[in-house]
């Protein structure tokens, strides 16, 4: 959550500089990291948590995008930046190994169905 409400600041922050477009794309995928987060909680299957955590991961990686893109067209300090793409890395990093947890959980059930 503390990342989305990061993400919501900082499309305050451009909207306020009249960047209307690039505040509306971060603020998209930034936001929908926690979005499909949430709802891959609630997944009706392993599958589709795996599926759920993927497309998280994948508006995490459009974010550090919009991030970069920002930062090199002089809207984020140099602090801010590493800041905000730190965070985003983590969420990465932590996104991807849940999703290698569920997929190792999926083939070892797969793999014990296949042994009875």
């Amino acid at each position: 959550m503390d990342f989305s409400v990061r993400m919501y600041h900082l499309n305050d922050y451009l909207i306020k500089q009249r960047k209307y477009a690039i505040a509306d794309q971060v603020f998209r995928s930034g936001t929908s990291i926690g979005a499909n987060v949430s709802e891959a909680i609630r997944a009706e299957s392993e599958s589709d948590f795996v599926h759920k955590y993927s497309i998280a991961m994948k508006e995490a990686e459009e974010t550090l995008y919009w991030l970069e893109l920002i930062y090199k067209v002089d809207l984020l300090d140099e602090k801010l930046y590493h800041s905000l793409q730190n965070d985003c890395e983590e969420l990465i990093k932590l996104g991807t190994s849940t999703i290698l947890t569920m997929l190792r959980k999926i083939k070892a059930a797969t793999a014990d169905n296949h042994n009875l």
